[in-house]
């Protein structure tokens, strides 16, 4: 899991791209926003969830920076929303691992 967070720390976009996304991850529910992004079906670990959206961004991010006609503002704020409600949830999982102290 380390070597997500820590991609995820390197991962670099615009204010204005990151604010919305951090605004946006406020409202970030699981169950309604993975499904439309990763596909319908069995919702996939925190760790593989991620991964896969970090996949999905790097393509929209391509896209935006090539100035691609095809490339959506709106699904690549929904992408980062996902990543980042998905890294809040991450880190508060291994917060209390991060605590306890070892016997």
């Amino acid at each position: 899991m380390q070597d997500i967070l820590s991609m995820l720390n390197a991962l670099h976009r615009p204010r204005l791209l990151m604010r919305a996304a951090r605004i946006g991850a406020e409202d970030y529910r699981r169950a309604a926003h993975l499904p439309r992004l990763l596909g319908y079906g069995q919702l996939p670990r925190h760790g593989a969830a991620l991964v896969r959206l970090m996949e999905i961004e790097s393509e929209l991010n391509t896209q935006r920076l090539a100035e691609d006609s095809s490339y959506s503002l709106l699904r690549h704020i929904d992408v980062l929303i996902a990543i980042v409600g998905e890294s809040r949830i991450l880190r508060a999982a291994q917060a209390p691992q991060a605590t306890k102290a070892p016997a």
